[in-house]
């Protein structure tokens, strides 16, 4: 029997943490040589000359200056005595006052209780970027009122959380539509055992609910794994004309029952870096979704193209299209356009997440343009392989076959 073998990966709350200790001890260290220091040489004995200062360790400072975490240390009267280049850069102290009022208060605050943790949100203009929360820890470090900030960027950690939260939630909605729906038809079955043709509906409900439900644990599946659960295997060569081949192969049927058009034109023997399954299953999710939201007797088309280094593959429809507020959420797991069409259309909402994960880990890129009424057109761009490999590639395929 295999032994299993546990390994332990940090949360973001160890993450913390460790950035919290490791910045606390080598501030308190710096903070507590300069108060020394200047209390040796304001505090001299009674007669005598003024004392010496203990010389600081070499690169204490520098030390303090260079570390991620925004220190700052204010007196008494809250003049800044010690800024490091974080908290410069952040926008927090302007000359020698901090330029924030939610931080004076802070300042107030723990000079009252001796410690104060709180959340500040640094508003555009202050930091020249988008808008940023920082955890502020504010500790006084001795009677006479002398306050220590510690300042950690948590803009991306509480972005993850919400993002966690978001996706448990909609992974709980989108369990709980099937299971309900066969829980419901069972007992449906089970009160219809004497009319044969009634069990035949309901069982074929059942099977599609059941497949359903599969697709949905099948892609969080394929998407954990995607996000880093699994390390990307190796990038080959493979024949751009094979995975447009292949996604079109796996959609036909669909197409088909639509009577919808699949054709394919552009540049052939093209060549690119990737994983072939990968790539198959990011165009084929994106021909189901515009077979998906095609009307009856239209066209979906795969275009293909070389430029600048990268395979351009553009699949176009000509379906419901895609509103201007939604375009940049389509690539967001279980965002749908329209919900009211997700039973219709027995999507999972996950596709296109999938689709960015797979071309973002190939180093590519995808992007969609989109007019409500005309249609919609979703480009991916994935690196091309070198042009030796390709011919070698397929003159051994070509002898394979």
């Amino acid at each position: 029997m295999r032994a299993s073998r546990t390994s332990w990966r940090p949360t973001i709350g160890h993450v913390e943490v460790a950035l919290g200790v490791l910045a606390g001890l080598v501030v308190g260290l710096a903070i507590g040589l300069l108060i020394a220091r200047s209390r040796s040489r304001q505090d001299p004995p009674s007669g005598g000359p003024p004392m010496e200062a203990p010389l600081e360790p070499i690169g204490i400072r520098r030390l303090v200056d260079v570390m991620d975490p925004a220190a700052i240390v204010v007196d008494a009267d809250d003049l800044v005595l010690l800024a490091n280049a974080s908290a410069r850069g952040l926008g927090m102290v302007r000359a020698d006052r901090i330029s924030m009022p939610a931080l004076v208060a802070a300042v107030s605050s723990a000079r009252a209780a001796g410690s104060r943790r709180t959340e500040v949100a640094l508003p555009e203009h202050v930091v020249g970027a988008g808008p940023r929360r920082v955890g502020v820890h504010a500790t006084r470090l001795d009677p006479s009122g002398t306050v220590a900030l510690l300042l950690q960027d948590v803009t991306e950690v509480r972005r993850v959380e919400e993002v966690r939260r978001d996706f448990v939630a909609n992974v709980g909605h989108e369990l709980k539509t099937p299971v309900g729906a066969l829980t419901l038809l069972a007992e449906a079955v089970q009160e219809a055992a004497d009319d044969p043709e009634a069990i035949r509906r309901f069982s074929a409900r059942m099977r599609h609910e059941a497949e359903r439900l599969a697709r949905l644990v099948r892609e969080l599946i394929d998407l954990s794994r995607l996000q880093g659960g699994d390390p990307l295997p190796a990038l080959e060569p493979v024949p751009l004309d094979v995975i447009v081949a292949e996604a079109i192969d796996r959609t036909r049927l669909a197409a088909g029952a639509k009577g919808i058009q699949l054709t394919a034109a552009g540049q052939s023997d093209l060549i690119v870096r990737g994983v072939e399954p990968q790539l198959i299953t990011a165009l084929t999710n994106l021909l189901a979704n515009a077979v998906a939201y095609s009307a009856n007797e239209t066209n979906v088309s795969v275009g293909t193209r070389a430029r600048s280094g990268f395979a351009e593959i553009a699949i176009t429809d000509d379906g419901v299209g895609i509103p201007d507020g939604d375009r940049q959420r389509v690539f967001e797991r279980f965002y749908r356009v329209d919900q009211s069409r997700a039973t219709a259309t027995g999507g999972t909402g996950l596709g296109l997440a999938i689709v960015k994960h797979i071309v973002t880990n190939h180093g590519g890129s995808v992007e969609v343009w989109s007019e409500p009424g005309v249609g919609s057109t979703f480009t991916v761009r994935i690196p091309l392989a070198p042009q030796p490999d390709s011919v070698d590639l397929i003159a051994e395929r070509e002898l394979m076959s």
